[in-house]
């Protein structure tokens, strides 16, 4: 990729869900592998799927096509489990598709604008534009802690 210039840029890791391409802070992602097991846990919230072992450790599951209110689909090859720590926890992202890794310049990313940031604000930080297609650059803080079934 080539450097920019007097601009400030973030890596990002590219996925899918439903359709629409996202972005997850690079910095945010501990790791990307495929999903093989997950355990089912009771009294979970609709979007977590149960928990993995991963790397060592016991990781709970947010199924993001549950967590953005799409239809659930099976598991596949393509899947994969997208390992983020944020605020001290760690947690999955279960995702369709994990692309490559992009280098987005500050400055294609503007905020979401009103009339999104009202249904979706906590899951999204801003909407990159790259070449002639959009990008949604994921609040992984928000996706993991804007729970309504989480006391406060």
């Amino acid at each position: 990729m080539e450097a920019t210039t007097g601009t400030d840029a973030r890596t990002y890791i590219l996925f899918t869900v439903a359709g629409t391409t996202y972005a997850a802070p690079s910095q945010e992602v501990r790791h990307v592998e495929m999903i093989e097991n997950v355990t089912a846990v009771p009294n979970a919230p609709p979007f977590v799927d149960g928990v993995v072992f991963s790397r060592g450790q016991v990781v709970p599951v947010i199924n993001l096509r549950a967590r953005f209110g799409f239809e659930r689909v099976p598991c596949d090859l393509r899947t994969r489990l997208l390992v983020v720590e944020t605020k001290g926890r760690v947690v999955g992202l279960m995702v369709d598709d994990a692309r490559a890794f992009l280098t987005i310049p500050d400055t294609a990313v503007q905020p979401p604008g009103s009339s999104i940031a009202g249904l979706n604000g906590d899951y999204l930080s801003g909407i990159a534009t790259i070449g002639d297609r959009l990008v949604l650059v994921l609040d992984v803080h928000g996706v993991v802690d804007a729970s309504p079934e989480t006391p406060a």
